[in-house]
């Protein structure tokens, strides 16, 4: 006869198989990672809307609510891979945050100029890919859908992405709407790495495309919420809208 802690283990085991082998059977009814991501593009204007915007600029505010915090936000991105954004905090000044496709960089009162280098470079650099949605296949290296998870009550497809330099990112996209609305990551910083989670919502026309206009972010315990006023595409900039600030140049110089 088999003694109660014996029958105890059995039934574990069971049930361990058992949700093992639902785990696989939920997994093999999951979508493909590629199937989510493109629809995403498809959802939010479409290839076509996509390839008629070559730059694009958005304002807004960012607002550091426990600390009292907040400042007018203006965003400057353009193809390939330029970007610059401006946060104009009153009694402290702007903070400048830029990438190139070569030279990642940030600059502010506060901290003074500093390269960007390793990870958090390859992070900005593939923040700084222009509508880098709809290029995932020239950025990531592999894309895997893994579970359905819950977003503010929505159910959501966990797809994981890496991309081929720095670290994994993982996306909730809701089921039904297919709409981006959380991503997480492991942000680098001179602070070391911390944890960064998005939420986004707020999805709105602008022009031919639907964008998020807020959204709430999560980083070393602080939130920080971003609201965007206005999005303008194909904007008339200044040649020199993304030159290096001169302080990032007299640093490249002293390397």
């Amino acid at each position: 006869m088999n003694s109660p802690t014996r029958t105890r283990s059995t039934w574990i085991g069971v049930a361990l198989l058992v949700s093992a082998a639902g785990a696989l059977a939920a997994a093999d009814d999951l979508p493909k990672a590629d199937t989510i991501l493109d629809k995403y593009i498809e959802v939010t204007g479409g290839k076509a809307a996509y390839a008629k915007v070559h730059n694009e600029v958005s304002s807004g505010t960012m607002e550091f609510a426990a600390m009292g915090l907040k400042g007018q936000l203006v965003s400057y991105t353009a193809e390939p891979n330029k970007r610059v954004a401006e946060f104009t905090l009153p009694g402290v000044g702007k903070l400048l945050d830029g990438a190139n496709g070569e030279v990642a960089w940030a600059t502010s009162a506060i901290q003074g100029p500093r390269i960007k280098e390793g990870d958090e470079k390859a992070q900005a650099l593939l923040e700084g890919t222009f509508n880098a949605d709809a290029h995932w296949r020239d950025l990531f290296k592999s894309a895997e859908t893994v579970a359905v998870e819950a977003v503010d009550g929505k159910d959501c497809y966990k797809v994981v992405v890496t991309p081929k330099a720095g670290s994994p990112i993982t996306r909730w996209y809701d089921k039904q709407s297919n709409l981006l609305l959380k991503s997480s990551m492991v942000a680098k910083s001179p602070m070391g790495e911390m944890e960064a989670v998005s939420v986004f919502s707020d999805y709105r026309k602008e022009g031919d495309l639907l964008v998020p206009h807020k959204v709430v972010a999560q980083v070393a315990g602080r939130e920080l919420v971003m609201t965007v006023d206005k999005v303008e595409y194909n904007a008339d900039l200044p040649k020199d809208r993304f030159d290096l600030p001169d302080d990032i140049k007299a640093l490249l110089k002293k390397q």
